[in-house]
């Protein structure tokens, strides 16, 4: 399945539970920083169509828009934390970015430095997103999804 989107627009996918946005890096040149848990920062260079993929289990496109804007707009980093870290209990909301996103509902949120894979609910894990140079690939039919402004 196809779906096509402009720079200037975000793809929201819809699941039971909950909400994948995706929006395009849209500048070249553009790079990623990621720290780890082990104090490392890892440096991601980003393609003008690689993808900003955000994850909400509480379905909230505002806060959604929010983290794809940070990342895109203020370059700011990602925090990976350790997978015994308090706070993946806590999160609401994760990323991810690069050039193709796997979904997966069995992963503990926000504690994976690989970019490409992202913590989402059941009904859109097994997922995957690719990025295409008008807008994404997805490997199943049948996605509920919308697209407006970013």
């Amino acid at each position: 399945m196809n779906i096509d989107f402009k720079d200037d627009e975000i793809l929201f996918l819809e699941g039971e539970t909950g909400l994948v946005g995706i929006v395009k890096v849209a500048y070249k040149n553009k790079m990623l920083f990621i720290a780890t848990p082990d104090n490392d920062e890892i440096v991601q260079f980003l393609e003008k169509d690689d993808l900003i993929a955000v994850s909400a289990f509480n379905k909230d496109k505002r806060a959604i828009r929010s983290l794809a804007y940070l990342t895109r707009e203020e370059d700011s980093p990602i925090v990976i934390l350790d997978k015994n870290h308090p706070s993946t209990k806590r999160l609401s909301i994760v990323l991810s970015v690069g050039d193709s996103v796997n979904l997966n509902c069995n992963i503990t949120p926000g504690t994976h430095p690989e970019q490409n894979v992202l913590c989402s609910c059941d009904s859109l894990s097994g997922l995957l997103i690719e990025k295409t140079v008008t807008g994404v690939k997805l490997n199943k039919e049948g996605i509920k999804y919308n697209i407006e402004k970013f």
